[in-house]
């Protein structure tokens, strides 16, 4: 649990200042003070990383850029949809990255390398499907049914992850497994 905190914390940096927006926006406050909480904070988190002289994220920038620029025109709209939709393009552009051929061999431990390659290259490309499938479905229900959308943002793109995580986990191990033991037994 230890590493899954370690490698999600700079995620949770990155969307923090979306967060924010979800929480405010489930507790129906109004959008114009949502955005503007999410954009100072997210202004906050910029600030306080080149105060430190720390290297701010490529992602945090287009977070950041993203809740400025739909912030805005929600708040001028009076429509929260514009923010809603900005886990889509972070989705897209997030699997566009991830359709990178091997992206994931540098995941596996040393022990599984060579084992378990080609099924690691292959759950690379099941990732990138989910996260184009993740834009589209966060697309139609912060247009559609933007009332359920606080439900949706809450739950799929997190569920989704944690049970592709799991079967992805069983699957490669499963395979590695098999592998170093055939391997064993041949020699």
């Amino acid at each position: 649990m230890k590493n899954f905190a370690y490698a999600a914390r700079p995620l949770m940096e990155d969307f923090f200042s979306t967060l924010v927006f979800v929480v405010l926006n489930a507790l129906h406050v109004d959008v114009r003070i949502a955005v503007a909480c999410a954009a100072a904070i997210g202004v906050a988190q910029v600030a306080w990383r080149l105060v430190r002289r720390q290297p701010v994220a490529a992602l945090q920038w287009m977070s950041l850029g993203l809740v400025l620029v739909f912030g805005a025109a929600s708040y001028f709209t009076h429509d929260p949809r514009f923010v809603m939709v900005k886990p889509s393009i972070i989705y897209v552009v997030v699997g566009g990255a991830m359709l990178q051929n091997g992206w994931m061999l540098r995941y596996m431990p040393p022990i599984a390398q060579g084992h378990g390659d080609r099924l690691m290259t292959a759950f690379g490309y099941v990732w990138a499907g989910l996260m184009f499938v993740s834009a589209i479905a966060n697309a139609v229900v912060a247009v559609a049914y933007t009332a359920h959308w606080t439900a949706f943002i809450a739950i799929f793109p997190l569920a989704s992850k944690v049970v592709l995580f799991l079967i992805q986990y069983v699957v490669v191990r499963l395979a590695v497994v098999r592998s170093v033991r055939a391997q064993m037994a041949a020699a």
